[in-house]
C-alpha cells in the first residue's frame, strides 16, 4: 500500500503580508522555520520511507529541515510539484488586485494556470513516483494551491477549508483508489497557537 503525507510548506514573509506567491521563489519566515521543527518532531512517530518536494525555497527548506530532525532521506525536488502559476497575480496583494483589475479580478483571465494542467502535472508525477516507489510511505512538501485541486480531484469536492502553512493530509492507495485518512491537520502547531 502507496502512502502520501502531502505537506504545505511553512509560512514565508510574503503569506503574512498577505502577497500571492504562487512560482516566485521565497523563503520561508522565522515561523515558517519553527513550524516545520513542530511538525518534524511530529512525524518522529511514524516511519516514513522519503520525501520529495517541490524545487521552490519554501518547500525545499520546510523538506530538509523535516529530513534533518527525523532522518528521513530527501530523495530530491520536482518541479511539477511547484504551486500553481498565478500569471500577473503573482507579487500582489488583495490591495494591489483591486487596485489593478477592480473587485472583479477573480473573473478576469490574468494567466492563471488552469485544474487540468495542474493535474496533468501531477498525475505525470504520481506515475513516475509509483513506479519508482510502490508500496512506499512519502512525505511529499508542496504548496497550498497545489494540494487543494489534487485533494478535490480525489474527494470529488472542493476544498473549502484553507490549507494552512506546514498542514498534513494522508492519502492511501488501497487497491485501485485513493482515500484520504487525515485532512489539513495541524495539531503539532498547538503549542505555537497557544503561545500566541
Amino acid at each position: 500500500m502507496t502512502m502520501l503525507g502531502l505537506i504545505r510548506h511553512g509560512t514565508t514573509e510574503w503569506n503574512l503580508e498577505g502577497r500571492m506567491q504562487g512560482q516566485m521563489d521565497t523563503p520561508l519566515a522565522e515561523v515558517g522555520r519553527l513550524q516545520a521543527r513542530l511538525l518534524a518532531k511530529r512525524l518522529q512517530a511514524k516511519s516514513w520511507d522519503g520525501i520529495l518536494c517541490s524545487d521552490l525555497i519554501r518547500a525545499r527548506e520546510t523538506a530538509e529541515t523535516i529530513s534533518l530532525l527525523t532522518g528521513v532521506p530527501l530523495l530530491g525536488t520536482d518541479k511539477r510539484l511547484r504551486e500553481r502559476a498565478f500569471g500577473e497575480l503573482e507579487g500582489t496583494t488583495l490591495a494591489d488586485r483591486v487596485a489593478r483589475w477592480g473587485e472583479g479580478w477573480r473573473e478576469q483571465d490574468l494567466g492563471m494556470e488552469k485544474d487540468e494542467e495542474l493535474l496533468a502535472r501531477w498525475n505525470a508525477f504520481l506515475l513516475d513516483t509509483e513506479d519508482a516507489f510502490a508500496g512506499k510511505r512519502l512525505l511529499i512538501v508542496s504548496h497550498g494551491g497545489y494540494i487543494a485541486p489534487v485533494l478535490a480531484h480525489y474527494l470529488g469536492r472542493t476544498i473549502e477549508e484553507h490549507l494552512k502553512n506546514t498542514s498534513l493530509t494522508v492519502m492511501e492507495r488501497l487497491e485501485t483508489q485513493w482515500h484520504c485518512s487525515l485532512l489539513n491537520c495541524t495539531l503539532h502547531l498547538k503549542e505555537l497557537e497557544e503561545g500566541a
